[in-house]
C-alpha cells in the first residue's frame, strides 16, 4: 500500500482581522509532509510561512480567522489493509483536551526567539518538568534521564545545562536546549520557525549538524520555515516557495534549486550571493510584496514579474504539476525551464551535495 503523509494541509485559508480590513495571510494552501521527510517553506517576510506553521499546532493569535480547509495529521501511516490507522485527526477541530495531547506528543514547534521561549526564573530542569507535567510525560528520575539523554544528543554537557538558568547559556546553547525540549515526548512531526535567526555562522552550522544527526537517529518529519535558501537547500528534501499567502512552487530540493519554474523562485535564487558567482550574476527582485488587505488582480506576483502578460494580470493561475515531473508543482501561466546557465547561483546554494 502506498505511503500516506504524516501531515496533509488541504485548501487552508487564514485571515487576520485588522482595522484596515482582513489580511489574507494564507490563501488556499495545500501541501503534504511524508514520514521522515523534511519540507522547507521559503519566501520573503510576510509571505505566510509562520502562519502556516503555527496553524498546525493551533497557536494563531486571537485576531486570526480560519476561513476554510483541513489539517490532517496521521501517526502510524504504514499499515496492512486489516490494520486501521493508529491515529488520524484534523487538528483544526480538536477540543482543548485533544489539543493538549496532540502538542508535544505528536507535533512540537521550535520558535526563533530562544530566550523568549524560556521562563527566565526557572532552571532548564524545571522547564522540562513543567512541559512534561502539562503534556502527561515522565516525571522524577525518568524525566531527568530522558532530559539528559536529549541534551547529550544535541551536543550539550548535561551536567551543566540541566541545572542552568537560560541566561547562563549562549544563544546557540539555548537553541539546542529548545530542540531537546521539543523532542521530550518523541513527536512524529517537528516544526522549526527560523531556528538559526540571529546566530553567528559557526553556531548556525552547529545547529544544522545537530538537526541532521537528530533526524537520522529519531526519523521524525520536519517543516523548516526559513528565508535562508542555503540552509533550506542543505537540510530539506523538498522545498515550497510561499508568496502573498500562497504556495506557488513545490518540489524536490535539487529540482527546485537547479530548475526553478516560477519567476519568483528563480528571483530568490539569483539574489543569493555565493562563492561561485560574481556580482554581475546577482539580481534583486524588483518592487515590494503586495498589500495583503488589497491584493492585486490575477497572479499576485505579476506587478513584479518581467514575464507578466494580460492573462497574468486578469487570472490567478492554479498550482499544477509540470509535465516532466509529477511531484514538481508550480502556479504560473508561463512556467518555464531556464537553461542551466541562467541559474548559476543554484548550484552554489546547493553546495554541490547530492540529494
Amino acid at each position: 500500500m502506498p505511503e500516506l503523509p504524516t501531515l496533509a494541509v488541504q485548501n487552508l485559508s487564514i485571515d487576520y482581522r485588522t482595522r484596515r480590513g482582513f489580511v489574507q495571510a494564507v490563501r488556499n494552501v495545500s501541501f503534504e509532509v511524508y514520514p521522515g521527510e523534511a519540507l522547507a517553506l521559503i519566501g520573503e517576510s510576510g509571505s505566510g510561512k509562520t502562519t502556516m506553521g503555527t496553524s498546525i499546532v493551533r497557536l494563531l493569535p486571537s485576531s486570526a480567522v480560519v476561513k476554510g480547509g483541513r489539517i490532517v495529521y496521521r501517526r502510524g501511516t504504514t499499515h496492512e489493509s486489516s490494520q486501521p490507522h493508529q491515529l488520524e485527526l484534523d487538528t483544526l477541530r480538536l477540543d482543548d483536551k485533544q489539543l493538549r495531547a496532540f502538542r508535544w506528543r505528536e507535533c512540537a514547534m521550535v520558535f526563533q526567539g530562544s530566550l523568549n521561549a524560556f521562563n527566565p526564573v526557572l532552571r532548564i530542569c524545571d522547564q522540562f518538568a513543567d512541559t512534561s507535567k502539562a503534556h502527561g510525560g515522565p516525571q522524577g528520575k525518568a524525566l531527568e534521564e530522558r532530559g539528559k539523554t536529549l541534551l547529550n544528543l544535541v551536543r550539550l554537557d548535561p551536567g551543566r545545562a540541566w541545572s542552568a538558568y537560560p541566561h547562563e547559556l549562549s544563544g546557540g546553547m539555548r537553541q539546542r536546549v529548545l530542540l531537546a525540549l521539543s523532542l521530550l515526548m518523541t513527536p512524529q512531526l517537528l516544526i522549526l520557525d527560523e531556528p538559526t535567526t540571529a546566530l553567528d555562522v559557526l553556531t548556525q552550522r552547529s545547529i544544522m549538524d545537530v538537526l541532521r544527526d537528530l533526524r537520522s537517529r529519531l526519523n521524525f518529519s520536519m517543516i523548516f520555515i526559513s528565508h535562508d535558501l542555503a540552509l533550506a537547500a542543505e537540510l530539506a528534501d523538498r522545498v515550497a516557495t510561499a508568496y502573498a499567502g500562497r504556495i506557488i512552487e513545490i518540489g524536490s530540493t535539487r529540482r527546485v534549486f537547479a530548475l526553478p519554474r516560477h519567476p519568483y523562485t528563480r528571483g530568490l535564487i539569483r539574489a543569493v550571493p555565493t562563492l561561485r558567482t560574481d556580482k554581475e550574476s546577482l539580481a534583486s527582485i524588483p518592487g515590494t510584496p503586495p498589500d495583503l488587505v488589497h491584493l492585486p488582480t490575477g497572479c499576485k506576483f505579476h506587478p513584479r514579474c518581467t514575464f507578466a502578460t494580460e492573462q497574468c494580470r486578469q487570472e490567478d493561475p492554479p498550482i499544477e504539476a509540470v509535465s516532466d515531473d509529477a511531484r514538481h508543482e508550480v502556479a504560473c501561466w508561463h512556467a518555464f525551464v531556464p537553461p542551466p546557465s541562467a541559474t548559476p547561483a543554484a548550484l552554489g546554494v546547493m553546495g554541490g551535495e547530492a540529494r
